[in-house]
């Protein structure tokens, strides 16, 4: 079925429950087509105009189409209340601590993601609307000590690989939505408002960050991507960053 429904390859701890969902509500929407198909037809032949010449005003006298449709119903709130709900809450409840996580910032823009790490301190720097520019589109204040170490990145987000994460998703302009297709992740960016999201990857690899949202002309190209690291490959490249910031300085 998964091949069927063309899904992304499986790379987060939560992958497989969301697409066992997705093939649940796939078969329920089959047997809702064939049922109501089924019916749809029947109606078509019951009442055809050959066999009623003349319209009866008095309609139908039997209840069953009532019965039927306060079945349906409550499945449908069965389904709602017993699955759909507790499946909501448990996913929702289970935002990990940000000690025990990797914590990152994303801020989306016409047309890019913008990554903010906190830097081995652990804090995120103080960051001011009026800083902001072409080569700081976070508006990072470096004069502030926690922002001293602090790595900023333009669409590549770079994360390690069985660990959790933390993202903080906001946006600086439109409502964009955060797509991490293999993660199984997608979130609206909003100006003004931090989601949180979370996943753990359990695979390595490259992949695109996709805009799901149309943001405007340049939507098209609002294109970024992701890397899943070992935890060597990530402290190596936090660590090159770290140089690379005080070769600046």
């Amino acid at each position: 079925m998964l091949e069927l429904l063309g899904l992304p390859e499986q790379a987060s701890a939560h992958a497989a429950e969301i697409d066992r969902m997705i093939v649940l509500v796939h078969w329920l929407m089959a047997v809702l087509f064939v049922g109501w198909g089924t019916f749809f037809i029947y109606t078509l032949i019951r009442f055809r105009a050959s066999r009623h010449p003349r319209a009866d005003y008095g309609g139908v006298k039997s209840h069953f189409s009532t019965y039927v449709e306060v079945g349906v119903a409550l499945v449908e709130a069965i389904l709602l209340v017993g699955f759909a709900i507790p499946a909501w809450a448990n996913r929702v409840d289970d935002i990990p601590n940000e000690s025990d996580a990797v914590v990152v910032r994303v801020i989306a823009e016409q047309f890019a993601w913008n990554a903010h790490y906190p830097g081995a301190d652990g804090v995120f720097g103080r960051t001011d609307i009026k800083l902001v520019a072409a080569e700081n589109p976070i508006g990072l204040d470096r004069t502030d000590a926690a922002a001293k170490d602090d790595i900023t990145t333009i669409n590549q987000l770079n994360l390690p690989v069985n660990r959790p994460i933390l993202i903080h998703l906001t946006s600086k302009d439109v409502i964009h939505s955060f797509s991490l297709n293999q993660m199984r992740v997608k979130q609206d960016a909003i100006p003004g408002v931090s989601f949180p999201v979370w996943f753990t990857p359990t695979k390595t690899g490259d992949w695109e960050i996709n805009c799901s949202q149309l943001c405007g002309l340049g939507h098209y190209r609002m294109r970024g991507f992701y890397s899943i690291k070992t935890q060597q490959d990530y402290d190596a490249w936090l660590k090159e960053e770290v140089a690379a910031l005080q070769a600046t300085r």
